[in-house]
């Protein structure tokens, strides 16, 4: 990994884009290569009623910030509204999901540590990963895990 001594800049319309599993955009704006391997960061649009399935990340914490939009999380056994400036900070092994609760496309900035689950959306895009074999490919590669949820969002 390279030394993170020098600042890294996303500028407005120079983002990296990719996909997320649930139709939604994702725009990378650092990479654990530009930080050392201390995070990694991106926006995620998501359409209104849309979210990931239910996971958990064995190797990341993800911490999220609401800017566009409402947002319902699961961690665990809590569930969570997170209204416009909500921060929520999922820690890993823990089973979670989000949905956007608006009427709108919602965004959030998500910020991952250690850095590095960010290329999963870039893999997406790159391989074109649409049938669940392929995903799941995508998915053991990053440490991301299926879960079972006991609540509904």
């Amino acid at each position: 990994m390279a030394i993170f001594n020098r600042a890294v800049v996303s500028s407005p319309g120079r983002e990296r884009i990719a996909r997320h599993l649930h139709d939604g955009q994702v725009f990378i704006h650092a990479t654990a290569e530009e930080t050392g391997g201390v995070l990694g960061m991106w926006e995620t649009f998501s359409a209104p009623g849309t979210g990931p399935a239910p996971h958990m990340h064995t190797r990341e914490t993800e911490v999220f910030r609401v800017i566009a939009g409402a947002y319902r999380f699961w961690c665990g056994n809590e569930v969570i509204d997170a209204p416009l400036g909500t921060t929520v900070v999922l820690p890993p092994n823990v089973p979670h999901a989000w949905k956007n609760i608006s009427d709108a496309t919602g965004r959030m900035m998500a910020v991952v540590t250690p850095g590095g689950f960010e290329h999963f959306f870039m893999e997406l895009e790159r391989t074109g990963a649409n049938t669940p074999g392929a995903i799941l490919a995508v998915q053991e590669r990053f440490g991301l895990v299926d879960v079972e949820m006991e609540t509904e969002l």
